[in-house]
Order: C-alpha cells, then structure tokens, then sequence
C-alpha cells in the first residue's frame, strides 16, 4: 500500500468514527481546522495523552499500572494527564473500596470512541516511523 492510499484508509477510518458520532453528512460539512478538530488534536497530542488512552481501550487501569507501563512517564504528568482527560469527560475515576483504598481509571463512552482514531494512529506510527533510540518497541 501507498502514502496515499494509506492516508485515504486512515481518513476512512476517521471519518466512520464522526459518522457514527453524528450524522453521516457532517464530516464532509467540517472545515479543515474547525476548533473542535483543533482541540481535539491538542487534546491527545500532549505528551503522554495518547499512550494514556491507549492502555486504557483495554481494560480500566489503576494508577501504578498505568504509569509502569509508560516508560519516562512521571507522577506529576500522569496525574495531569488523567485529570485533563477527566475533565473532557474521557475518563472516569472510581474510588474501591479497601483497605487498602484503590483509584482505578476507565475510560467513559465518549473515551472509547476514540479507540479507532488511537488505533489507526498506531497503524500508521508502525508503517511510517521509525523506532525511536532506545525506545521501548511496540
């Protein structure tokens, strides 16, 4: 497969997440830099946002788990991310009972419709980038 037809798969992909979203004809309507596509490109483009999102389309996660699996993740920025992510209404934080008293994180209906456009990201992060040096893999 091409760029080009790699990109038209991907854009395909993104654009049956807004059709699903909303109505069908919506997509083709959006300017190219709307501020709601703006945002949102901002929104998961932080640093750490996306891998954050990534490991919770699989399974709601607490805290430690969540920042083992991100290497060079710290403390600090996690607990930003997951606030930030909190806050658009992507995750939500549930208090277990204990003891010990456990924080799990999930992601909500509106997170997990960013599962395809996440996957598609990675699709093509595999094909088109290289490995970052001393980077972790996939």
């Amino acid at each position: 497969m091409d760029r080009v037809s790699g990109l038209g798969a991907s854009l395909a992909v993104m654009a049956t997440v807004r059709t699903t979203a909303g109505a069908p004809d919506q997509v083709s309507q959006l300017h190219p830099v709307c501020p709601r596509y703006h945002h949102a490109v901002e929104l998961i483009g932080r640093r750490w946002t996306g891998a954050v999102v990534r490991l919770l389309t699989e399974r709601p996660q607490r805290f430690t788990q969540i920042l083992g699996q991100v290497p060079g993740l710290s403390d600090r920025l996690l607990t930003e991310r997951l606030r930030e992510l909190e806050s658009e209404g992507l995750v939500e934080r549930t208090v277990l009972a204990g003891p010990p008293v456990r924080v799990e994180y999930a992601l909500t209906i509106k997170g997990h419709q960013l599962e395809p456009v996440v996957m598609a990201i990675a699709t093509w992060a595999e094909k088109w980038l290289d490995a970052p040096e001393g980077g972790a893999g996939t």
